[in-house]
């Protein structure tokens, strides 16, 4: 089977990535655009032909297209970066998902929902009341509509954590470095929004069973055309802080909640409660979503002395 990861430098692409190159029957390509390092293939997939012709030479039965603008604040910063990268690539690898005949799937997010009626099942009406979220609504409207050979997957995701290259690369794991913060700096934390953080390793592994489930010598056979995957542990970043203290033994008074709604201008809108029911994936195809405990990965990870400075690894 053969298989293209697009940002397999980032958090969630380089899980995915490592996950099928541990297993034999996978001719895995892995694609980056500003840091392919040694093992990655450079690509800009804003350069349409460039990426029709690597697809045209590899020829894949799966493409996991997990490069995005993800940071809501970022999106608001660059609108028309985030909309070329977050609308226009998945309409491109749509439509080539048409002509080569692949089965696409587009990493989306759970902010295309307003955060006011959770959980929320796969047909029930996006919503987005982020620019981020109505940029990635965009992609997954843009891949409906492409009819053709092939399939086209919508895979809907909360926030993400796991191994990454600095604590930075996501939402969660920065919050460490908030924690182990005892300069005496203050930190308003947001205890209003209700976060699934949802383990990189974890999305991995499930592709890979997906994989086999659904293998390229079966691809008649399909896939559901939209999937939400997460965590059903519910936690504030407050909450997620108080978690990570308790880990790390080290004090949070410096760490302070607020529970006041986003307001302002400057404020990027983010959802309340964008809880992701993951009934697509227990009830229809009678698989576990095997997502592990977040303490217990972190009390892991924290354990064997795994968290060094900004680095996670």
């Amino acid at each position: 089977m053969k298989i293209i990861i697009t940002g397999a430098s980032g958090v969630l692409g380089s899980a995915i990535y490592e996950e099928f190159k541990k297993h034999s029957g996978y001719e895995v390509l892995g694609l980056a655009h500003s840091n392919p390092g040694t093992e990655l293939r450079k690509l800009d997939l804003l350069d349409v032909p460039a990426t029709d012709a690597l697809i045209k030479d590899f020829l894949p039965d799966w493409v996991i297209h997990c490069a995005a603008e993800r940071r809501p604040d970022v999106a608001e910063k660059d609108p028309a970066a985030a909309e070329a990268l977050n609308a226009q690539v998945p309409n491109t690898l749509g439509q080539l998902s048409a002509t080569y005949g692949f089965t696409l799937f587009y990493i989306s997010t759970d902010y295309v929902f307003d955060g006011t009626k959770p959980p929320y099942e796969v047909d029930d009406a996006p919503n987005p009341v982020n620019f981020y979220g109505k940029t990635k609504r965009q992609g997954e409207v843009a891949i409906q509509s492409i009819e053709g050979p092939g399939q086209r997957v919508i895979f809907r995701v909360p926030v993400l954590y796991g191994p990454a290259k600095k604590n930075s690369d996501t939402a969660i794991n920065i919050l460490l470095d908030v924690v182990q913060d005892q300069s005496g700096k203050t930190y308003k934390m947001d205890h209003y929004a209700t976060r699934y953080p949802t383990n990189t390793l974890d999305i991995a592994a499930f592709f890979h069973r997906l994989a086999a489930k659904f293998p390229a010598e079966s691809c008649s056979v399909p896939i559901p055309s939209i999937f939400h995957y997460s965590s059903a542990e519910p936690f504030t970043k407050y909450e997620i802080c108080l978690i990570y203290a308790k880990i790390l033994g080290v004090g949070h008074d410096h760490i302070i909640p607020d529970s006041e709604e986003p307001k302002g201008e400057a404020a990027v809108t983010r959802p309340k409660d964008c809880h992701l029911s993951t009934s697509v994936i227990e009830d229809t195809l009678k698989m576990d979503v095997g997502a592990r405990g977040f303490e217990d990965y972190w009390r892991g990870v924290i354990g064997k002395g795994e968290v060094v400075a900004d680095v996670v690894y």
